[in-house]
This record gives structure tokens, C-alpha cells and sequence, in this order.
């Protein structure tokens, strides 16, 4: 078992920045592919950024490039999403995720509790 906790998030003004935490504990997850992804309320979960294990290979919504960007520390088994130039409708909770690589992130193997971002106007 792969237990996953965030933390990172809260609320910003518009423009501003957060950096989201995920770290693994438990089994390493030193096959998975990790990554966020978010929901808000009355929408449809959406994939936000992905990276491999290895972090040599990293994917990014079209609504997050070069804004967003993701990281991870296997030392520290934690995974990072740098947001940047936060607008409101970034406004969500964000999950951490591990999915086996190949398989959409919105089907994760594990998840977290999620970590609330909400992005004032």
C-alpha cells in the first residue's frame, strides 16, 4: 500500500502562487507514475500535470502550461506542482495521485485526501 498526503494548499489572490506537497509513504511508489489532478464542485474530475518516477518525462494540461509545473524528490518520495499566476478558475481541490504508467491518471491505484485551492479575484 502506497498512502499519499498533500498539503500546500489555501487561498490566494489572483496572480499569486502555491506550491502543492504530495508525499508517499508506505510501499515506494517507485513504479508508478505520479501526478494531480482536480475537482470542484458540480464539474468533472480533470488531469492537471503527470510526471514519471524517474521525473524524465512530464505532462501538462493545456490550461496549466507555463504556468504550473511539476516536480518530484525521490529521495524525499514527495512530489511537487508549482502553480504560478493563479486565476480563479484554478479554483479546486487538488488530488494526489499514483497510477501504474500507461493508465489515465483518473483512474489512480492511489490517491490522497485532496488539498483545497482557492484563488480570489
Amino acid at each position: 500500500q502506497v498512502q499519499l498526503v498533500e498539503s500546500g494548499g489555501g487561498l490566494v489572490q489572483a496572480g499569486g502562487s502555491l506550491r502543492l506537497s504530495c508525499a508517499a509513504s508506505g510501499r515506494s511508489p517507485i513504479n508508478y507514475d505520479m501526478g494531480w489532478f482536480r475537482q470542484a464542485p458540480g464539474k468533472e474530475r480533470e488531469v492537471v500535470s503527470r510526471i514519471t518516477w524517474s521525473g524524465r518525462t512530464t505532462y501538462a494540461a493545456d490550461f496549466v502550461k507555463d504556468r504550473f509545473t511539476i516536480s518530484i524528490d525521490n529521495v524525499k518520495n514527495t512530489v511537487y506542482l508549482q502553480m504560478n499566476d493563479l486565476k480563479p478558475e484554478d479554483t479546486s481541490v487538488y488530488y494526489c495521485a499514483a497510477v501504474p504508467p500507461g493508465r489515465s491518471l483518473l483512474i489512480p491505484e492511489y490517491w490522497g485526501q485532496g488539498t483545497q485551492v482557492t484563488v480570489s479575484s
